[in-house]
Formats: structure tokens, C-alpha cells, sequence
């Protein structure tokens, strides 16, 4: 059974976790933590690193990892985002991405699911990440 370690893993291709203005607002609860922050910024970077490391104590999710991700201000306004996202061809990877990627690493090395939370501007982004870790979840305790 895969161990978690102390790491945060902060998820993000833009927000710099050891500015006041990010990781102290978002999470304040782990404040004094922040020698234990490791900032990956895209996919890849984030299975390379839990591959290498273990399961993290904590991962903060940002959804959209490169700038093709980001929308018109106005789709993200008028909540139309996913509407938008179906038009595109994206070939960057998503915070969505990771968090499947790592449902699957929790299965293939039956490692429990740390804890989380998705600072993603992106409201459907967030919970659509929310909502696969959570079924995830109760799926395991299911069973």
C-alpha cells in the first residue's frame, strides 16, 4: 500500500505559492507549512513528481495549467465555460487531467486519497474535480 508523505503539492501554471497574495489566502490553515510546499505548473511535472515521491499530503488544484485554457473573461461570467471548453483542441493537460490520472495511481498502488482543495478560478473546472475525487471516495468506502 502506497504511503503519503508531508509534501503540499500546489498545482498551478501561474499562481506563485509563496506570494502572500496565493497560498496564505487560499489555505491559512497550513501558513505555518510552507517549507513543505512543492509548486508544480503542469501535468506532467505532477505525475512526475508524485511517481518519484509518493502520494502528498495535500495537493491544491488549479484547473487550467497553460494559456490556452483560459477563456474569454465573458464565458467565465456568464457561466458558459464547459460550452466554450467543447469548442476547442486543447493539447495541454488539465488540473481535471491530474486529478484522473491520480484516481488511477490511488487504484494501481492502493494508496489512500490525501486531501485537497481546488483554488481553480474556474467553477466548473472545480467541480468537476471535486466531484470525481469525491465519488472516488465514496466508491472506495463502498466497497
Amino acid at each position: 500500500m502506497g504511503k503519503i508523505n508531508n509534501t503540499i503539492l500546489w498545482l498551478d501554471d501561474f499562481r506563485n505559492p509563496f506570494t502572500k497574495q496565493w497560498f496564505p489566502k487560499i489555505l491559512p490553515q497550513y501558513i505555518d507549512r510552507m517549507d513543505d510546499i512543492v509548486w508544480v505548473k503542469s501535468y506532467d511535472e505532477f505525475i512526475e513528481w508524485i511517481t518519484e515521491n509518493g502520494m502528498p499530503f495535500f495537493i491544491s488544484f488549479d484547473h487550467d495549467l497553460a494559456n490556452e485554457h483560459y477563456a474569454p473573461e465573458k464565458y467565465y461570467v456568464d457561466g458558459t465555460y464547459d460550452t466554450w471548453a467543447k469548442t476547442q483542441d486543447f493539447t495541454e493537460k488539465t488540473g481535471m487531467d491530474c486529478a484522473r490520472w491520480l484516481v488511477d495511481y490511488c487504484m494501481d498502488t492502493e494508496t489512500n486519497m490525501c486531501k485537497w482543495f481546488s483554488h481553480t478560478a474556474n467553477d466548473a473546472g472545480r467541480k468537476n474535480i471535486d466531484g470525481l475525487l469525491i465519488s472516488f471516495i465514496k466508491h472506495i468506502n463502498y466497497k
